[in-house]
């Protein structure tokens, strides 16, 4: 049996903490394991290939938006099989780079197995036995296939599965209305696909803010028909070879069916554990499968630690990125450092695109009360930037503490959201973490993020806001 000083189960964001491990300690040796190629879900199948091809995505909608501004422009042919090949060609680079540094490390053996416990502190990893007294999981998710009649004989597309599309199907039909859904329906739209979501929930992207999802439905609804809580219970081929969908209303149990060319299912993810065995090595999971950790990102057999997408906590990139810093912190430098999930911020990088941070409105009101918060709003067009973009019906809501100014939320729905949301961000891991900064800031005019200034600039009482907000929308 082999002894390593560190044992490592993932190629992503936990290699940072192996990179980190052999700087400290220049004489170890260390184990990295992954099953699938390396670099991680983020860069094999997950945010970059699918930014690579969003970005296509948006320069379509910038096009078809050009005659506003009096150009005439028009889309005569998307080559298809170049964007993919584009996004394909990039991964695969870094992908040969990240396992050439693992194949050629001498302090690193690489094993491209899975591996699985058999007693705690030791894995079986192909043929081999090998053990360590500390190790580190980082062992991602996979795609949740929704328990639909069918599915499997009819075949189906998934996030993974996507990225090896050679033809754009002429009609897709998306089962999922979450951030995945919303991202892949702006790609298949744009490239020129005859899209249908069909959501299970009441809202589209339900962890929006509802007035984020009204604009969002309102949007991305010019391109893609988008069907909310139904629950798609079937799947089937036609006579022509067509996929087709049953879905029923949760409420009325009207029946829906939509024929397409391809499905799409894009209900979630799940954790990896059930290959790795963790109860095996005394590595307690919830009743889903994620790996349970403390406050310190230890699971329940000490000296072993999970991050990212292993423990369910929030299944995010750079929340693994931070998640490895902590597990640095308590697992090589032998310090005691809590994880903080007080500002977790996302995008969604649909047409529009969203950015949130912090709580929403209905988590605030809950833990703080109604009458301890102030909501903020500004809309796009009432910036001068927002206005020479015709950038119409897209906002800043901010949400903050009456009392002491501090930042609860943001939300924000338009271009750039992403990016905009990083006037909040910083603010929020200061100490005070309250407006004053913002407010206060000389913001460069006539600049976008001058929307985000003036959104804290304009609070008020979360009653008054709504009245507001059905002045200007009817979306409540």
């Amino acid at each position: 049996m082999k002894q390593y000083d560190l044992i490592c189960i993932g190629t992503g964001s936990a290699i940072s903490v192996v990179e980190a491990f052999i700087q400290e300690n220049p004489k170890s040796k260390v184990a990295v394991i992954d099953k699938d190629q390396p670099g991680g879900i983020c860069l094999t199948r997950g945010c970059i290939p699918s930014k690579l091809l969003l970005y296509p995505a948006e320069v379509v909608r910038t096009i078809e938006k050009a005659p506003t501004f009096g150009i005439d422009a028009k889309i005569t042919r998307i080559d298809f099989k170049k964007v993919m090949d584009r996004m394909r060609n990039i991964i695969n680079h870094d992908i040969n780079h990240i396992r050439q540094g693992l194949s050629e490390s001498k302090h690193v053996d690489y094993y491209h197995e899975t591996a699985e416990f058999v007693a705690p502190y030791t894995l079986k990893v192909g043929n081999e036995k090998i053990t360590s007294k500390m190790i580190i999981l980082g062992t991602g998710s996979k795609p949740l296939i929704a328990p639909i009649k069918g599915i499997e004989n009819v075949g189906y597309l998934t996030s993974d599965t996507i990225l090896s599309l050679q033809e754009i199907p002429k009609s897709v039909v998306i089962v999922g209305g979450g951030y995945i859904a919303a991202e892949y329906g702006q790609f298949l739209s744009a490239m020129g696909s005859e899209v249908t979501v069909i959501g299970r929930e009441p809202r589209f992207i339900p962890n929006e803010e509802p007035e984020v999802s009204a604009v969002a439905v309102r949007e991305l609804g010019k391109h893609v028909k988008i069907i909310v809580n139904y629950n798609v219970q079937e799947a089937k081929l036609t006579s022509d070879g067509k996929k087709k969908v049953v879905a029923v209303n949760r409420e009325t149990n009207e029946k829906l069916e939509v024929t397409a060319d391809e499905i799409l299912v894009a209900t979630g993810r799940s954790p990896n554990s059930d290959i790795l065995n963790p109860q095996k090595g005394g590595i307690k999971t919830d009743k889903m499968g994620w790996i349970v950790v403390n406050e310190y990102l230890e699971t329940s057999q000490p000296n072993v630690w999970a991050l990212g997408d292993a423990n369910g906590q929030s299944l995010f990139k750079h929340v693994a990125n931070y998640e490895a810093t902590v597990v640095y912190y308590n697992a090589v430098l032998k310090k005691k450092v809590k994880v903080d999930y007080h500002a977790v911020p996302h995008a969604v990088f649909s047409y529009p695109e969203i950015a949130s941070v912090g709580l929403g409105e209905q988590e605030a009101i809950a833990k703080f009360g109604e009458d301890k918060l102030l909501i903020g709003f500004h809309r796009y067009q009432d910036t001068a930037k927002g206005e020479a973009m015709d950038a119409k019906d897209y906002f800043v809501k901010v949400i903050v503490g009456r009392d002491t100014q501090k930042i609860v939320g943001v939300h924000i729905v338009g271009p750039y959201a992403s990016v905009l949301i990083h006037e909040v961000i910083p603010v929020m891991y200061t100490k005070e973490q309250t407006i004053k900064p913002i407010r206060d800031a000389m913001h460069i005019h006539p600049a976008l993020n001058e929307v985000v200034e003036r959104a804290f600039r304009s609070l008020m009482p979360p009653e008054h806001y709504h009245h507001l907000l059905e002045h200007y929308y009817k979306l409540l």
